[in-house]
């Protein structure tokens, strides 16, 4: 007889912090991957780029290789803008956005 999920899931219960950490990092993984290809479709090397910024090639590397957290709002608001967008940010708060940026 098959199992259902109920049973599968108590047999092997999903650890859901593993699971959010796991798509988290996916997530930055495309953020990263569609900023270089902005980037790119600028035709913009990552020299080119971090002089623009005022930043070293290795930071405009880091940030297209998923070190997006770690990077300053002004920095990623400059990136954006070296390619012809505007960045917004905003909080959200059950629920309530507000923009910020």
């Amino acid at each position: 007889m098959a199992k259902s999920l109920e049973d599968l899931l108590r047999e092997r219960p999903v650890d859901r912090a593993a699971v959010n950490a796991h798509r988290k990092r996916l997530l930055d993984e495309v953020t990263a991957y569609r900023l270089r290809e902005l980037r790119e479709a600028s035709n913009l090397t990552q020299m080119e780029l971090a002089s623009r910024l005022h930043v070293s090639q290795n930071r405009v590397s880091r940030i297209e290789n998923g070190d997006i957290e770690r990077a300053q709002v002004d920095t990623l608001r400059k990136y954006v803008e070296a390619m012809g967008g505007t960045l917004h940010l905003e909080v959200e708060s059950e629920d309530e956005r507000i923009q910020i940026a």
